[in-house]
Order: structure tokens, then C-alpha cells, then sequence
């Protein structure tokens, strides 16, 4: 499992570089278009010629079938050593090769066959023959064609697509790319030749060239990306042909529902998009480099954002130390801020997710069904942005940016949290200080002032414990007071809940302290079988696999890393929950109860009634009862 996990490690390392998945893609054992051919087809017929005069190698086209249904298929062919690689040109066509695979468009359009066409080329072959013989104009002529075909077309890059060579069969409604696959108007090699004068320049030129499947999806000339094996393709080729498989008929399927005019626009509008440009539109000034100084970027930075975040909790932390109010002007504007970064990071994982355009035509429905009131009228409309909404929440978490999105949300939470307890804090601060003013008013009033001034007079006379008379006339002033508090506060538009008084029992300073001592003992013993069994082999070792498996998940596990983490995790918690509800342990912790319960029901028994003395204790409280008020549904005050 570890030399399993280095490898992938070492593999995500190396594919990072645009220049090293170029020589993965040119590896010479990776599969060629028959090979893909072979494995996913149930039949395959090979057609030849262009039927004038010539059938060139680089270019192989024929009739196939998948799970019953028929399709035209044509693709560039490399060889896998000099001799087949001179036989196939090193799959460069020449303009006989462009030709043939013409007619065999023109051959699928007549016969309702649909198009699947394989792109593995460094390129059109540049002789000076093939030039003589129209290489440009056989080139255009095919572009033309494609675009104007009845069929559906699906391109998959499995090596090298380079410039108009695989252009010419790649004008298709669905673009796919091998994980390792690049697609290029000029190679590394030639552009660092061009640029800086020396192909030792290449890697920079890969870099900067933008031309994986993962930056081409990013700029959606890609529409997916299609996975290959650990190592490349050719670890594994029968399983990248089956996932070339799945993704041809799953894109196939797809087009199909469309008729003719719908998959037509459907392919003008993937070309048309291309380089981010709209007529009437103005040019983002982020793309005036040679005008102008370049912008900043919308999108703050993580680390910008997390400092002022930490400032802000910082200040946040010491007003509720010092007991003074929040920032709420620093709490207000971090929460706008917040909300404009979710927003920029929704967009982006709307375009990286490729759902952009359909968000754009529903936003058009949505302004054209609504009706005077603001309101859908239409339940099909209704039904698209649910479908969408739930396809977005499905491939959200494939966006590149979707770490970034996570934080921002789990910021802007914590913040807004942050912004509510406050406010609410300072309201109920501000309704305390109200209900105490009240409650000295009630208190300063001159007939209930008379009434406890004579209470106390006439409990000095006596001596001992109170009579019950003497009680009674305690409760009936207590009773007046709580009816002058109560018609007070329903002033204030609060609920006031009477409750019943209760005495409380406390248990002497003593007893308390041996408790206290005891539920230490207890707790060190708890804390004693958690070390023991976390210190065990077995579960040292279950940690340890834990930890490995994190390390290897990173920020985006598979399935299967996912499972192996819930498992350890769940035997984990099951052997430390074990080794807490031993017998033993169990056992003292009832023990302990039992003792405090006792302790509870002897004070309970030894206090006495209501004492002269007690009523010295506090002038001002004279009443043994609270009365509980109910601010809404959410707050109370005693």
C-alpha cells in the first residue's frame, strides 16, 4: 500500500509539468487509434482509399459498431517502431489522407452514421509534395464540411493534436481529452525555436502554451477530460479504451436527442465561444497587456482574505474581554467583502464545470416567464433549474477552485454567526438594563415602599421562627409586587412565565470538596484507560495507517481513500469507547452518583424554614420566587 501511495505521490508530481506529460503522450508504447478501436468496437471494418488515386497509411477510417449501434470512425495512426512509424508517416497525413477521411464524412452524413474521430498527430505533413498537391485546401475543405454535417460528431484526443493536422477531423460537437493528451497550434519545440531561438527552450514554452487537458477545460476548448491509469495509458490500455468507451457513449447519447438545427448551432456555438470575445461587447481591459499596466485580480487571495479574517477575530476577542462593543463596521464590511469573493468563486466553478452557457439561457427564460408579480408561471422552467441546480451540486466538488469556494462559504458563516450574536448580545443587554430600571420603579413606588417598610418593622418584634400569619402577609406582598412586575413587563411587549419558587439545597463546603476530589481520581482513571488503549500496538498502529491514508488522500480523496479513513476512524472510536465502559469504570461512576445523590437529599432534609435572619441577608429581596421572561422564541431572562 505505501510503495502504491509513493507512486501516485511521484506520478502527481511529474504530471504537474506541461513538458512531461508531452513525453507521455509521445511514449511509443502508447495505443494508437486501432488499438482503441479494436477494444471498444463489437465489429470493425476498415475502408480505404479517397478514391483518387491514392490511400494514405497516416489516416485510417472504417465502419464499426458499439452495443448495437453503428458508427464511422476515423483517426491518425502512428506506428510503434521506425519501420511501422515510416509506413504510417509518424502519422502526419498527406492531403490524400484528409481526402479519404472527407468522403468517409460525406459517406456517414448520407448514411445517418455518426462520427467518432481519434486525434493523434504532431501534425499535417509539410513536404513540399503535399503542398504541391493542396495541403491547405484540403485542410479548409474538410473544416467546412464538419461544420456543416447532419450528424453528430465526437473528437477524442489520445496523443498529440497538433495544429490543422487534427484540426481537420476535430470540428466535432464534443471535444474529449485522454488525462495525458495535449492539443496544440505549434508544438513546445517550435515555439521555443520561434520565440527564444532554441528548442532547449521547450519546457517553458509547454508552460506557457497551455496545451493539457486540464488547462484546455479550464478554457473550455476541452469539454471533458477523460481519465487514463497510473503510469499512462499504456500501463493499462484495455481500461482507458473503456473509459474512452463510456465517455464516447455517454456524449453520443447526448447529441442524439438533438435534431439537425440543434446540433448544428450546437457546434457553431462551441467554436464561435472560443478566446472569451463577443462582438459589441468591450474588450476586458485585463487583456490590453500591450496598453496598459495588467489589473489585479477580482478574486482576493487566500491568504490575504485568512489575515484579515484573524485580524478581525482578534479585535472580535478582545471587546468581549474588555466587555465593550463589537466591530460592527469591521464586522459588516467583511461580510460584503465575503459575499463578492463567494459570488467570483461560484462563477468561476460555473465556467470550469462547463455549465456557463445553460445558466445563461435560463437566466433569458427566467426574465421572459416571469409575470407581474415576480413569479414562474411556468413548471417546465421550474423543473430545468432544479435539473440544472442538482447537476451543479453534483460536479461542484470536481471545480478547481472548489477548496477555495469551501473556505469562503465556511468564513462568511462564521462571520455572519459572529455578526448575529453580537447584535443579538447588545439587545439583550439593552432589555436587562430596561427591566432593572423598571424593577426599581416598582420598588420605589410608595405603597408597596410602606408595605415592606412595615414587614420589617413587624418581623423585629419577633423572635425565632416566623408565625404563619407573619408568612402569609410576606406572600400577599410578595404576590403585589410580582402583579406591578408582570403588568411592567407586558409594558415592554415580553412574555412573562411565572415559576413556582425553589429552594435550593446546597450541599456544605466540605462535602463539596471531597467530591470534587473524587470526580478527579475519576476523571485521571478515565484519562488513564484512553492513554493505555491508544498506547496499545493494535490501536497504535490503526492510527498510524490512519494518518498515512490522510497524507496520501491530500485535499481530494477517492472513493476508496474516503472508505479506508471512515473505517479506521469508526474502529478507532469503537476500541477508545471500549476501553471507557469497562466494568470497573462503570461500576465507581455509579458509586459516585449514588453518593451525590444521598449528599443531595440530607441537605434537603436538614433545612430548615424560612429564618428571621435570612430576611437580613438582602433588603431588597424579599420574594423567594423568579419570574422568567421569554423575548421571542429564542431568548429568557431570570
Amino acid at each position: 500500500m505505501c510503495g502504491r501511495w509513493l507512486k501516485r505521490l511521484v506520478w502527481t508530481s511529474v504530471t504537474r509539468l506541461s513538458h512531461l506529460r508531452i513525453s507521455i503522450t509521445r511514449h511509443p508504447n502508447r495505443p494508437t487509434f486501432l488499438d482503441h478501436v479494436f477494444n471498444i468496437t463489437d465489429k470493425f471494418v476498415e475502408l480505404h482509399g479517397d478514391r483518387a488515386g491514392y490511400d494514405d497509411p497516416a489516416i485510417v477510417t472504417g465502419i464499426g459498431s458499439i452495443d448495437g449501434r453503428s458508427y464511422m470512425f476515423m483517426g491518425h495512426q502512428k506506428g510503434r517502431n521506425t519501420k511501422e512509424n515510416i509506413q504510417r508517416n509518424f502519422g502526419m497525413p498527406t492531403p490524400h489522407g484528409y481526402r479519404k477521411a472527407l468522403r468517409m464524412m460525406y459517406y456517414a452524413d448520407h448514411h445517418g452514421f455518426p462520427i467518432i474521430t481519434f486525434i493523434d498527430t504532431p501534425g499535417a505533413f509539410a513536404d513540399l509534395k503535399s503542398e504541391e498537391l493542396g495541403q491547405g485546401e484540403a485542410i479548409a475543405h474538410n473544416l467546412r464540411t464538419m461544420f456543416g454535417l447532419k450528424v453528430p460528431i465526437v473528437s477524442i484526443v489520445i496523443g498529440e493534436g497538433g495544429s490543422g493536422g487534427a484540426l481537420a477531423i476535430g470540428c466535432a460537437n464534443k471535444l474529449l481529452m485522454l488525462e495525458n493528451a495535449v492539443f496544440y497550434v505549434a508544438s513546445p519545440e517550435a515555439c521555443a525555436a520561434i520565440l527564444w531561438k532554441t528548442a532547449k527552450a521547450s519546457p517553458k514554452a509547454a508552460e506557457k502554451l497551455k496545451i493539457t487537458a486540464t488547462e484546455l477545460s479550464k478554457l473550455q476548448i476541452a469539454d471533458g477530460i477523460i481519465p487514463e491509469p497510473l503510469g499512462g495509458a499504456h500501463a493499462d490500455p484495455s481500461w482507458t479504451s473503456q473509459q474512452i468507451k463510456t465517455a464516447v457513449v455517454e456524449a453520443m447519447d447526448e447529441l442524439m436527442k438533438m435534431d439537425t438545427q440543434e446540433l448544428l448551432n450546437h457546434r457553431m456555438r462551441k467554436f464561435r465561444k472560443l478566446g472569451g470575445f463577443q462582438e459589441g461587447i468591450p474588450i476586458d481591459s485585463k487583456r490590453k497587456v500591450n496598453m496598459k499596466k495588467k489589473e489585479e485580480p477580482v478574486a482576493q487571495r487566500g491568504e490575504e482574505l485568512e489575515g484579515e479574517i484573524e485580524k478581525l477575530k482578534e479585535q472580535i476577542l478582545k471587546a468581549k474581554q474588555s466587555s465593550t462593543k463589537a466591530p460592527e463596521l469591521g464586522l459588516n464590511e467583511m461580510i460584503v467583502k465575503l459575499k463578492k469573493e463567494v459570488d467570483i468563486e461560484f462563477s468561476e466553478a460555473v465556467k470550469s464545470v462547463g455549465l456557463k452557457d445553460r445558466l445563461v439561457m435560463l437566466r433569458e427564460e427566467f426574465a421572459k416567464a416571469r409575470n407581474s408579480q415576480g413569479q414562474i408561471a411556468n413548471s417546465g422552467l421550474k423543473e430545468k433549474i432544479e435539473k440544472l441546480k442538482d447537476e451543479f451540486d453534483q460536479s461542484l466538488s470536481t471545480a478547481p477552485n472548489y477548496s477555495s469556494l469551501q473556505y469562503k462559504l465556511d468564513m462568511l458563516k462564521e462571520i455572519t454567526k459572529a455578526k448575529n450574536l453580537a447584535e443579538k448580545n447588545e439587545k439583550a443587554a439593552f432589555l436587562r438594563q430596561e427591566i432593572n430600571n423598571k424593577f426599581k420603579e416598582v420598588m420605589e413606588q410608595p405603597g408597596i415602599k410602606e408595605k415592606i417598610e412595615a414587614l420589617r418593622g413587624e418581623i423585629g418584634d419577633t423572635s425565632g421562627d416566623l408565625e404563619n400569619e407573619m408568612k402569609e402577609k410576606v406572600m400577599q406582598v410578595k404576590k403585589e409586587i410580582e402583579l406591578e412586575l408582570t403588568d411592567v413587563l407586558k409594558s415592554l411587549s415580553l412574555d412573562v412565565e411565572a415559576v413556582e419558587s425553589k429552594t435550593k439545597y446546597p450541599i456544605n463546603e466540605r462535602s463539596l470538596s471531597d467530591f470534587k476530589v473524587k470526580v478527579n481520581v475519576f476523571n485521571e482513571e478515565i484519562k488513564k484507560k484512553i492513554d493505555d488503549a491508544i498506547n496499545s500496538p493494535d490501536l497504535k498502529s490503526k492510527v498510524e495507517m490512519l494518518k498515512l491514508e490522510i497524507a496520501k488522500a491530500e485535499k481530494t480523496p477517492d472513493l476508496e481513500s474516503k472508505n479506508q479513513i471512515e473505517a479506521l476512524e469508526q474502529q478507532i472510536k469503537q476500541r477508545i469507547a471500549e476501553a471507557i465502559n469497562s466494568p470497573e469504570l462503570i461500576e465507581k461512576h455509579e458509586k459516585l452518583k449514588m453518593e451525590i445523590s444521598k449528599a443531595i437529599e440530607s441537605s434537603r432534609r436538614s433545612d430548615g424554614s424560612l429564618k428571621k435572619e435570612d430576611q437580613k441577608d438582602d433588603n431588597a429581596n424579599v420574594d423567594g420566587s423568579r419570574v422568567e421572561i421569554n423575548l421571542g422564541a429564542n431568548r429568557s431572562f431570570a
